[in-house]
């Protein structure tokens, strides 16, 4: 039996076969719209550290769907809590927080407990100080007693010792 090729197609009258890819065509390994998913958040995370939670919902908001999303940040080779650490120093250069406060933020960001934690305790970072910074940013925009200040410090996740520091370093 042989097996014969298709004749190639010579007619000069008839409409050339369209070269571009469906949107459900694959294209290396992945259909158009979510290499372009890769390629976004790729992008994000050469500026930015992102969870892997974070980073589908930021594809998301820019218009790419859930699967597409999720299928191009599995495709990424990420340290997710070397991102966690990346994020947490990120939020220490714009914000004072507790180890606490600064853990939950995490976690809030889409990272895991153990990911969060891990990358905070990692961090070089004197509470005392935060807990001063925190205090400040409170007297910045309110009114505090000494009492007042050093509880709030605690509701913010400073130990009693950090808060009365914070306080102390504020001239209450």
């Amino acid at each position: 039996m042989e097996i014969q090729e298709p004749a190639p197609q010579e007619a000069a009258d008839e409409e050339p076969v369209s070269e571009e890819m469906d949107e459900e065509e694959p294209a290396l390994g992945g259909t158009v719209a979510q290499m372009n998913a890769l390629e976004q958040a790729e992008s994000y995370l050469s500026f930015s550290a992102f969870s892997e939670s974070g980073l589908i919902g930021q594809l998301e908001y820019e218009g790419f769907s859930k699967a597409d999303a999720k299928w191009a940040v599995q495709q990424l080779n990420v340290d997710w809590g070397q991102q966690a650490a990346l994020k947490g120093e990120s939020y220490l250069d714009t914000s004072a927080f507790s180890k606490s406060g600064l853990v939950g933020q995490l976690e809030f960001e889409g990272f895991s407990k153990a990911d969060a934690k891990a990358a905070v305790d990692g961090l070089t970072v004197d509470w005392k100080e935060q807990a001063a910074l925190k205090a400040q940013s409170y007297l910045d925009t309110s009114a505090f007693s000494r009492s007042g200040l050093i509880d709030q410090l605690k509701y913010e996740g400073f130990s009693q010792a950090e808060a009365e520091y914070g306080v102390t370093q504020v001239g209450l």
